[in-house]
């Protein structure tokens, strides 16, 4: 089943909808009956909305990953695909960084603004992070997870555990080996795999049905609940930061996702977002790039002709790694506090920051929080104290939505242009 036009209308109509009620609500946040209906009605409707699709984010991720393997068949043709999708993800974070970073120095978000570094959001966030830190002490456990642990991580001891808990890169792990013993297994296991193409059509099935029946009302309770709690207030004192990161997410969008898909796809850009706005949409409204998953491959899938074998191994690794939003906002962040902080950063400390940026969105990735784990272990690098992340803490949600909305896309680009360079090769092998 394919998600329709005018089923993007209906969600877009919802979503602007639910920016214009969360705003008028949120001028009178402080009344009892706003509190009831932002409890009861709007975080209702929108929890509700979450609940159903990340219900399927596991199986779908789990089957198009087994599904995605056997398609492709060879191994060694996976390990091709697989180094060629790590190689977009790591050339896309490193400009989606570089170009905010360029864009904080031109428009100076920090600039006149020391007094935030004495404000009460500050004390507020490093008495929390240090709370954090002495229960994890007390847990024996640790706040970060070094490079060596995200390896030995990668593999589950219990991988229905790792399901339980949507530990998406086990997942993803598991699923390939369990996709590699079919390949070896062949004949075998083709009852198996009928079973794995009847159980994706059901679920297909099901975000179907979900997007069409529910998404235009669960997108409006979950951007109504974010704007009456957030609204506009927060951005006047942030208002340069604020456009700077949008600047810089709409420039990486249009310029670097636009001309992938121009230039190595040899596809139109309009016809790529045209296609993906269903996703861009829930992915907005969602904040979460793993729930919108099922609804990511669909659009991929029947709306940009993404096979399915390549869409199902792309997206879900990409949904779990790659982050140019967050890095756009690691970018920008890191030079407005370096800027109220009065602090110069150095060609080679900005040179560091990509670096750690671009390393930590694949090794910090399944931490929870994990846009500000990594925010803090940049700002450590240099020398910057971490506490000024609650300075941002405050429009952090509204900037989080758009983020996911980039992160999302970025991985469907990545699909398109390998499904096409793939095409192409067949193309050339076949003449």
């Amino acid at each position: 089943m394919k998600i329709k036009g005018n089923m993007t209308l209906k969600i877009i109509i919802a979503l602007v909808v639910g920016i214009i009620v969360g705003s008028i609500f949120n001028l009178y946040q402080d009344a009892s009956w706003v509190k009831w209906f932002n409890q009861y009605v709007f975080n209702v409707i929108g929890q509700i909305f979450l609940n159903l699709i990340f219900m399927l984010v596991v199986p779908v991720v789990f089957v198009s990953i087994v599904l995605g393997v056997v398609g492709v068949g060879d191994p060694k043709h996976l390990g091709s695909i697989g180094l060629k999708t790590l190689g977009f993800f790591i050339v896309t974070t490193a400009l989606a960084i570089t170009l905010a970073m360029c864009l904080a120095l031109v428009f100076k978000p920090g600039a006149g603004k020391a007094d935030l570094m004495n404000s009460d959001d500050v004390k507020k966030y490093a008495l929390e992070q240090k709370q954090k830190e002495e229960a994890a002490k007390a847990e024996g456990t640790s706040v970060n997870q070094t490079f060596d642990q995200t390896l030995i991580n990668l593999i589950p001891k219990n991988p229905v555990l790792a399901m339980s808990e949507t530990n998406m890169l086990q997942v993803i792990t598991f699923a390939i080996f369990i996709g590699i013993g079919m390949i070896a297994l062949r004949e075998k296991v083709s009852g198996v795999k009928l079973l794995f193409e009847q159980t994706n059509d059901i679920l297909m099935f099901i975000v179907t049905a979900i997007m069409q029946y529910f998404a235009p009302i669960g997108t409006f309770g979950l951007v109504a609940t974010a704007f009456t709690s957030a609204g506009f207030g927060a951005i006047k004192q942030l208002g340069m930061y604020f456009f700077v990161v949008l600047l810089a997410l709409f420039l990486h969008m249009i310029l670097v996702y636009g001309g992938a898909i121009k230039f190595l796809a040899k596809r139109s850009p309009i016809w790529f977002f045209k296609g993906f706005a269903p996703a861009m949409t829930v992915g907005f409204s969602s904040s979460s790039s793993n729930a919108t998953l099922p609804i990511s491959l669909e659009c991929a899938q029947d709306n940009l002709g993404v096979r399915k074998e390549i869409s199902s191994f792309v997206q879900p690794l990409g949904a779990t790694i790659n982050m140019d939003g967050t890095a756009i906002m690691q970018g920008v962040a890191t030079i407005f506090i370096a800027q109220i902080s009065g602090v110069d950063l150095t060609i080679m400390q900005m040179v560091m920051v990509v670096a750690i940026a671009v390393i930590a969105s694949i090794g910090t990735a399944g931490v929870p929080g994990v846009g500000l784990v990594m925010l803090a272990m940049v700002l450590t690098s240099v020398g910057l104290n971490p506490a000024a992340i609650g300075i941002i803490l405050g429009i952090d949600r509204l900037l989080d939505m758009t983020r996911t909305a980039i992160n999302i896309s970025g991985d469907a680009a990545c699909a398109v242009v390998i499904n096409e360079r793939e095409k192409q090769k067949l193309a050339k092998n076949v003449a």
